[in-house]
């Protein structure tokens, strides 16, 4: 089953579930982030990453310039460890983890929740790649992909126990809008994938090309 199945999938099933109001209001706050034309404005290909320094979930550091002196780097922002098409995704992505590898990428995902959330997804979804935590969402607002929740929609967050200025510590309602990008060497995105409807995610495969291109181009 494709990636985007599972997410419809799970969807589907939301929605006879949910909380009166719930799937409305969330639904309401994706179309209106969607038709503010965020997304078209984040960084893109051929756009250079903003040059980071993170900390993993053991709170190391981790610098982009050491990822990319190994290859070109996968980034995939997500929401949190309590978003379950996220959860879904990250699945996916370690499904294909070590194919990823075996193209010498180097993958990693980003989210703004603290270590110990980050611990939680990579036990919960049995992950091999490492989860960084972008504080206060500020590596999120170079790229283009921070956006700050509706009023209405932060009583249905707290109504599931998702009270993000307590997960992320900033004391904000902000979150990333789910986002891959392909990093090349040179530190310019060669692909990138933001999407404002958090319901809908490229295939992890859609990777696959992307990072043969960049292999074959560094042999050249």
């Amino acid at each position: 089953m494709t990636l985007q199945a599972q997410l419809d999938d799970f969807k589907a099933q939301f929605k006879t579930m949910a909380p009166e109001g719930a799937f409305e209001a969330f639904a309401r706050s994706t179309r209106e982030l969607i038709d503010s034309g965020q997304s078209e404005r984040a960084l893109k290909a051929g756009d250079a990453v903003p040059d980071f320094v993170l900390t993993d979930s053991d709170r190391n550091n981790v610098a982009l310039k050491d990822l990319l002196a190994n290859g070109p780097v996968v980034l995939t922002f997500y929401r949190g460890v309590w978003c379950p098409y996220c959860n879904i995704e990250l699945k996916a992505l370690e499904a294909v983890a070590e194919d990823i590898r075996s193209r010498g990428a180097t993958l990693v995902a980003i989210s703004m929740q603290g270590a110990a959330d980050s611990r939680k997804s990579q036990k919960d979804n049995d992950l091999s790649f490492p989860i960084l935590t972008d504080k206060n969402g500020e590596l999120a607002e170079k790229l283009g992909i921070r956006w700050t929740l509706q009023d209405y929609v932060i009583p249905v967050h707290d109504g599931f126990g998702v009270h993000l200025p307590r997960i992320h510590g900033d004391g904000q309602w902000n979150l990333p809008m789910p986002a891959r990008y392909v990093v090349d060497t040179d530190g310019k995105i060669a692909y990138a994938e933001v999407n404002p409807d958090y319901t809908r995610r490229p295939e992890p495969a859609d990777l696959f090309p992307v990072l043969d291109s960049l292999a074959a181009t560094a042999t050249a």
